[in-house]
């Protein structure tokens, strides 16, 4: 059967937003005094930030959440833009009458503010964010309560994600799923969680849905 509702992950699957990531969570880092690689901090790219702190140092999990967001909002517009034919894509996606979301373990006023910037605000049906869920990707419930808004048939779905979370969390929901070959962890890092599909360019989304 083919794809008619495609779900979509947001930084790092539709939106660049990889050195805005890198600099938020340096400037947390120096505010609380603690060293992290480049290549180390890109591990820590993906699950939900509170997770990420937590491990880090539970005591301070919070306040380090509130600085880098605070860092994130103020710099956002100096960093992030969408990535290569993503704009012309979702247009032409939509056009050809494919249902589309939003599900991201970031919280809404992050992403209305991505979305804007980036020129993708319109082509959305729904958006599901850290904020309307109980348990975030990879847990099966943005997932699913992305595929109530939109009626859609679990058959024909698809989750397009960066990172494991997305993949697992569309394979919690029995959907179908996508990985994006400039995942910043790296494809074949990817590719170990068995996506249905790897996409090279987001263009191919418009082979596999047939418009």
């Amino acid at each position: 059967m083919s794809i008619r509702t495609i779900l979509f992950d947001l930084d790092g699957t539709l939106i660049d937003t990889n050195e805005l990531i890198i600099a938020s969570f340096i400037h947390t880092f120096n505010a609380y005094h603690l060293e992290y690689s480049r290549e180390e901090i890109i591990e820590f790219n993906g699950p939900p930030l509170v997770d990420t702190f937590t491990k880090i140092d539970a005591r301070r999990a919070d306040s380090m959440v509130e600085t880098y967001r605070e860092h994130n909002l103020k710099e956002h517009d100096n960093y992030v833009k969408p990535f290569p034919h993503v704009v012309d894509t979702v247009k032409k996606l939509q056009e050809n009458g494919i249902e589309m979301a939003i599900v991201t373990t970031k919280m809404r006023k992050g992403v209305n503010k991505g979305l804007s910037l980036t020129g993708l605000d319109n082509y959305f049906e729904t958006v599901i964010t850290i904020d309307d869920v109980t348990h975030p990707k990879p847990h099966a419930e943005p997932v699913l309560k992305a595929m109530e808004a939109l009626q859609a048939d679990p058959k024909r779905t698809l989750m397009v994600g960066d990172n494991y979370h997305d993949i697992e969390a569309g394979k919690n929901a029995g959907v179908q799923t996508a990985g994006v070959a400039w995942t910043f962890k790296g494809k074949q890092r990817l590719l170990e969680y068995k996506p249905t599909y790897m996409l090279d360019d987001i263009r191919d989304l418009l082979q596999i849905t047939g418009v």
